[in-house]
């Protein structure tokens, strides 16, 4: 069973909920390096375990690459951030 984006989401959403910042980057980078493509909620989940762990500059950071990418924030990502 591989990992996809909807587990990896999950997953990063679970990390942010436990205050697990760290992890929730983590898993978002090991998402990357297997060539799967964050989507909104993904970012969102990620961006709000930044603001949790108060790691605003990654925050914004992750906005920005989210927008490069192509990916139209939403209210949920804005109100993380």
């Amino acid at each position: 069973l591989q990992p996809n984006v909807i587990t990896y989401s999950a997953a990063i959403s679970a990390c942010e909920k436990g205050g697990r910042t760290d992890t929730a980057l983590d898993l978002l980078s090991e998402m990357k390096g297997r060539g799967l493509q964050p989507d909104v909620i993904t970012y969102s989940a990620a961006i709000s375990a930044c603001e949790k762990g108060a790691r605003t500059d990654t925050a914004l950071d992750l906005l920005a690459e989210m927008k490069g990418a192509g990916l139209q924030p939403n209210v949920i990502t804005y109100s993380a951030a």
